[in-house]
């Protein structure tokens, strides 16, 4: 992986490559930053740009037989460690190294869940186990590929147990003669103090709204949708490449909810008996649509996610600072006609409904009633 490969952080890069250029590689180092900004990719290139014996200043050259053994993650002196569930016949990293790199090469950013859906094990919390220390004092002791560097790469090391954890220390402080330690983690205050006081910080940032717009361009977004998805990412270039993953199903969400909304405004604002009763009837079937057993709660809990966003940020469009609505195009235009009836003498109670409906779907209550329940309270609630 090649620094220019990656969403903006150049700041960061310069830092990484003057450390190398300077001969000041430090044995042990943690890439803490918000997820999705782009920590293991940086780790990655770092490593590449350590190894290639023809570096520029900028960049590994990306052409030489270790550059290209690093492009496959294949590199005999790359280790990584990440988080397993183990099973029967697999419980150290090996065992899943395949599925990591693939992830790494193909979807490149991701986070915990995506790695964990990658395993086919959402529903289970992975763990960097006691065994998987034995194996990286193995593979630190094995003579080095070439007269380079060796690298351990351990992903989310927060999630390593105490026992783990603790039979590192040592190797962490005193590591064998040319080894690089690369902790990534979104959680550094989860690590042990003992492992914290070993490792350099390099902070990595959040990206900026251009830098985020920029990337999704580049990799054949709609400029328009980009500037939307860059700004609601809140700094993060997963946040913004699962917005455009999800925009299907976020407009469908938009429209649910705006019927929702419609409907409620007609039953209280409206005097003509026969369009509050057709709304009524709309709210009904809308409810029992919701209710569809083939939604799923999961989807019925985010879509209730999705509009508890939408209460917020038409709530937020009043005050007229745009710079603090994060919303698509699609979503604001609604908003200039909607967002004046979600205002301070209801905003909270709104919010407390729809809290209380996606607990209780995900306890399995009967969503018609759920939902057609919620729907009333809105009527009312609009109205303040």
């Amino acid at each position: 992986m090649l620094f220019r490969e990656i969403i903006g952080q150049e700041r960061v890069k310069q830092q990484l490559r003057t450390s190398v250029q300077e001969g000041l590689i430090p044995h042990a180092q943690l890439f803490v930053g918000p997820e999705g900004v782009g920590k293991l990719q940086l780790a990655v290139a770092y490593a590449q740009y350590v190894a290639c014996p023809n570096r520029t200043a900028e960049d590994a050259c990306g052409i030489c037989p270790t550059c290209l053994q690093y492009a496959k993650l294949q590199h005999p002196d790359l280790h990584f460690v990440f988080p397993i569930v183990k099973t029967d016949t697999a419980d150290v990293c090996d065992d899943f190294i395949d599925t990591f790199r693939e992830l790494l090469l193909t979807k490149s950013y991701f986070n915990l869940d995506d790695w964990y859906t990658a395993l086919g094990v959402e529903n289970k919390q992975g763990m960097i186990y006691e065994k998987e220390s034995s194996e990286i004092l193995r593979k630190l002791n094995l003579k080095s590929f070439g007269e380079g560097y060796k690298v351990m790469i351990i992903w989310q090391p927060q999630k390593m147990n105490t026992t783990c954890a603790n039979k590192l220390l040592k190797i962490l402080e005193e590591p064998p003669q040319r080894t690089i330690f690369l902790l990534v983690s979104e959680q550094p205050e989860q690590l042990l103090s003992t492992i914290l006081s070993r490792v350099q910080q390099i902070r990595v940032p959040r990206l900026s709204d251009d830098e985020i717009r920029d990337g999704l361009i580049a990799n054949g977004y709609e400029s328009q949708n980009a500037t939307d998805w860059a700004h609601i990412a809140n700094g993060s270039y997963l946040n913004a490449i699962k917005l455009a993953g999800e925009n299907s199903t976020n407009s469908q969400y938009l429209s649910d909810f705006i019927e929702l909304m419609r409907n409620a405004y007609t039953i209280g604002h409206i005097n003509d008996a026969s369009k509050k009763l057709s709304a009524l009837q709309n709210i009904r079937k809308w409810s029992l649509g919701m209710a569809d057993a083939k939604k799923g709660r999961e989807k019925q809990r985010t879509f209730l996610q999705y509009v508890q966003r939408q209460v917020r940020e038409n709530y937020v469009f009043n005050l007229q600072h745009p710079e603090l609505n994060y919303q698509t195009k699609e979503e604001r235009d609604f908003s200039q006609r909607f967002s004046p009836y979600i205002n301070a003498s209801n905003v909270e109670q709104i919010m407390l409904e729809l809290d209380k409906a996606e607990r209780q779907i995900a306890q399995n209550g009967n969503a018609k009633i759920i939902f057609f329940d919620m729907c009333l309270q809105f009527i009312v609630l609009l109205k303040r």
